[in-house]
């Protein structure tokens, strides 16, 4: 945590270095957006625990509230790893009305099935089998969730990618559905914030979402709604990491 801190610093000096290109890249993202998600998206976010969709995916969720596309989020846990799932369905619910899921988009589920554990295999053909009945019901054309890295490397968020991924090779997905995985990088690059502008640029996916600066105060503000998990590592995370500013997806 040391280096995350040092890293922290150096962001902090630079930042001035670099506001000119998130400025640049806020007046030209929209149109690039609106070109590759097209009209009319009925987006489902899929996420394993309480907290994933602030901490990992507000860039896409607001990008997508900004292109005015109707957002679902299917949670497959409780986060109740440390007995605390009934206060982390709350946070959840809190944190998706601060990106602008109302509470009827919000599916948590609470089963034996899909603990909240990164030492447990979810059951890849039964994650597949909830996540595409969701799809169905609710008439979904874009799903957004991990990709093989699971951003962090947590069995759970892999197992949805797994899922997906299954729905996909198979040819079960609604025909047009179109998939898109958040792309995981390394170590250095999550934790330096806007430095890693020109790296996503050079190295873009199918869709960029970078925020304004008033849409990343937003996206601490769902953040902070998670009380229960702000330890002080998640407050450093809030600080420096790329994932409340910058979400670069990959096409399936």
């Amino acid at each position: 945590m040391e280096a995350v801190g040092v890293v922290c610093g150096a962001v902090a000096l630079l930042a001035p270095g670099i506001f000119w290109a998130w400025h640049f890249l806020e007046r030209m993202k929209s149109q690039v957006q609106a070109g590759l998600l097209g009209r009319g998206s009925r987006a489902l976010l899929v996420i394993a625990h309480p907290d994933d969709e602030a901490m990992f995916f507000a860039p896409t969720l607001l990008g997508l509230a900004r292109l005015r596309h109707p957002v679902f989020l299917l949670c497959f846990s409780a986060g109740n790893y440390y007995n605390q799932g009934e206060i982390r369905k709350k946070e959840l619910l809190q944190s998706c009305d601060v990106l602008g899921i109302p509470p009827t988009n919000v599916m948590i589920i609470d089963s034996r099935d899909f603990p909240d554990d990164p030492g447990v295999q979810w059951d890849t053909e039964h994650v597949a089998s909830v996540l595409l009945q969701h799809i169905e019901v609710n008439d979904i054309n874009l799903v957004v969730t991990f990709d093989a890295g699971g951003v962090s490397g947590h069995r759970n968020h892999v197992a949805l990618y797994a899922a997906v991924r299954t729905l996909h090779s198979e040819g079960k997905l609604p025909e047009g559905c179109t998939v898109l995985m958040l792309e995981s990088v390394n170590v250095l690059r999550k934790y330096i914030t806007l430095l890693d502008l020109p790296f996503s640029l050079l190295h873009a996916g199918d869709v960029l979402f970078v925020l304004t600066s008033k849409e990343v105060t937003q996206a601490k503000r769902a953040m902070s709604c998670h009380r229960s998990q702000l330890l002080w590592f998640r407050r450093l995370y809030v600080l420096c990491s790329r994932y409340l500013r910058i979400n670069s997806l990959h096409a399936l």
